[in-house]
């Protein structure tokens, strides 16, 4: 293993046990993955973060085989929407997946985030939409969440999680944890009257300001129209609640 890869797998540890001592993440149940060359690295199954070591890091071809894998410990369970999303969004380098208690908290009533802060326009348009339900690790879940990842960089799983995504791991982390945030601060202000929505122009606003804060070339990368899904039945994405 080269000095490169090898300090890329500790990253990833470190972002593991990171997320769980934050509290974005609790056990097992997050996992992340980053693209290294033609390869996805993903955090193995089941094992504890704490006891990880870089060798137990997964690897995967994003191209080729598909779901064939090296390593000591079988990939992730979700490794399918981690290597779908790397295939279809060639402009990510990293997703990171978590069970962020307030996003669950959405996600597990079904609910979307509308524009309820200008940051919004950090993940890409006017919402996070939530995907429809699917099992874990299958096809049917990895084709909802492409579909409601469409021109953003995260996306809530209905009664599951979070999906957040980013150049880098770094920047998929970010992501991650502004997520969290504007989702407890949305289910905060469902406490109290609800919260007063931003329009369409003040989000584009936003987006534009956003070139003297050091998101706008990130913001570029989000692919604004659909890429070519996966073979199988296709979600409608007016039925995915903003």
């Amino acid at each position: 293993m080269k000095k490169e890869e090898k300090a890329l797998r500790e990253e990833i540890i470190r972002q593991c046990r990171w997320m769980n001592a934050t509290g974005l993440n609790q056990g097992t149940s997050g996992n992340i993955s980053v693209r290294f060359g033609d390869r996805m690295l993903i955090t193995p199954s089941a094992i504890p973060y704490d006891a990880m070591k870089p060798e137990m890091i997964a690897a995967m071809p994003i191209e080729g085989d598909y779901g064939a894998w090296e390593g000591p410990h079988k990939p992730s369970t979700e490794w399918r929407f981690h290597l779908d999303i790397l295939r279809e969004r060639p402009d990510m380098g990293s997703v990171v997946h978590t069970h962020a208690t307030y996003c669950t908290v959405l996600a597990i009533c079904g609910k979307g985030i509308p524009p309820v802060h200008y940051m919004m326009a950090a993940f890409g348009g006017m919402d996070i939409r939530c995907a429809p339900y699917a099992r874990f690790g299958t096809a049917e879940l990895s084709r909802h969440a492409l579909t409601a990842l469409l021109g953003r960089n995260a996306c809530l799983l209905a009664n599951h999680g979070m999906i957040a995504l980013g150049t880098n791991l770094a920047k998929a982390m970010w992501t991650a944890v502004e997520l969290e945030t504007i989702a407890r601060q949305y289910y905060l202000s469902l406490q109290i009257g609800g919260p007063n929505l931003l329009t369409e122009s003040q989000i584009a606003e936003t987006m534009e300001g956003f070139g003297s804060y050091g998101l706008q070339d990130e913001q570029r990368r989000i692919k604004p129209e659909p890429a070519a899904m996966l073979e199988g039945p296709k979600p409608d994405l007016a039925a995915i609640e903003a």
